[in-house]
């Protein structure tokens, strides 16, 4: 089976209060996006609930007991992720889909993508934070895990840090996780220096770049950073976060990433999954609130993916980056030990 699509209008079932930048109409925006793949004719699959193993694997008992008993309610879990009546449900249900797109992933050495909402990333294991209820990026690496896996890599392209998964994995040999976001910024992490610990020294990756970064900037530091660490540590399976708030129009960060920028980044990893982890790609959605960048930019993810002819290598074209030279400068200086090939 070919690529296959997770998504389901009960991704609008998580209500946030009104003027909330993850609101419901960004479930609409993932259902048009759905509905049209579907008419299509391209595969498409409803979403299961994660089991509680599943999302233990990446939390605490306690703290998921505590998003439970928020069912039937609307509740603050901190200064700006909330609940309603029906969010337990539907965190449990982006969950599963990012569980299923690993499944389909590795059955089929395939590609998949999970629309999903509430995102995840920032999400660590026993609190809320960002927007985020559960860690959907962190339980399907787990998920993976489990499964046998024995080198999975997540790649966050949401502006933001994905604080959650980095900590979640920060100790943790076998799952690399790299990140490209805005530097500084929310959540306060995603230093260069932050690179793990333990036995996972050296597989936390992050990539700070500064405000105003520009599709030369992320092209800069995907051939000179993200792309050959992926290729020196040969995932079994790439999994990404993909959010798309460092989009020019998005109003919660400053970056000046293109559409056209999004799709070069998609095509890399298809690339990178083709050549690492026999084409095993897992995508879940994270950010992304402008709703018309949004909508065009799910809308040429999913024919990036898809379609093979599409997915042309991106390589940097000589245009000035400083913000990316200035990445490169500092992930070499924290990391270069670790990945000798930077």
């Amino acid at each position: 089976m070919a690529f296959l699509l997770i998504g389901s209008d009960q991704f609008q079932h998580h209500v946030t209060p009104p003027g909330h930048p993850e609101s419901v109409e960004r479930g609409e925006v993932m259902s048009r996006v759905a509905a049209a793949w579907r008419e299509q004719g391209h595969a498409t699959a409803a979403p299961r609930p994660a089991t509680r193993e599943e999302i233990e694997r990446a939390h605490d008992n306690g703290y998921v007991d505590a998003v439970a008993e928020t069912s039937g309610r609307a509740v603050a879990l901190d200064a700006d992720t909330f609940t309603s009546p029906r969010s337990y449900d539907t965190a449990r249900l982006a969950a599963g889909a990012a569980c299923q797109a690993v499944e389909h992933a590795l059955e089929q050495d395939a590609a998949a993508c999970a629309l999903v909402r509430p995102p995840g990333h920032h999400a660590e294991r026993n609190r809320a934070m960002g927007f985020c209820v559960f860690n959907n990026a962190a339980i399907a690496a787990a998920h993976a895990l489990a499964r046998g896996l024995s080198r999975v890599a997540i790649v966050d392209i949401d502006v933001h840090h994905g604080n959650g998964t980095q900590w979640i994995f920060y100790d943790e040999a076998r799952v690399l996780y790299l990140s490209a976001h805005q530097f500084p910024f929310y959540p306060g992490t995603g230093a260069a220096a932050e690179i793990g610990r333990d036995a996972g020294a050296g597989t936390t990756v992050n990539v700070p770049l500064e405000s105003g970064a520009t599709d030369a900037d992320y092209a800069r530091v995907w051939e000179a950073i993200v792309d050959p660490v992926l290729e020196a540590f040969a995932p079994e399976l790439l999994i990404v976060s993909a959010g798309f708030d460092a989009h020019a129009r998005d109003p919660l960060a400053y970056m000046r990433v293109s559409t056209a920028g999004f799709g070069a980044m998609v095509r890399a990893l298809w690339h990178r999954a083709q050549a690492s982890s026999s084409g095993r790609i897992a995508i879940v959605t994270e950010g992304g609130y402008d709703l018309d960048a949004l909508e065009v930019s799910l809308s040429d993810m999913l024919r990036v993916v898809d379609d093979p002819a599409t997915a042309a290598p991106w390589s940097y074209d000589g245009t000035p980056a400083p913000r990316g030279d200035a990445a490169v400068s500092a992930v070499r200086a924290a990391l270069r030990s670790y990945w000798p090939t930077l």
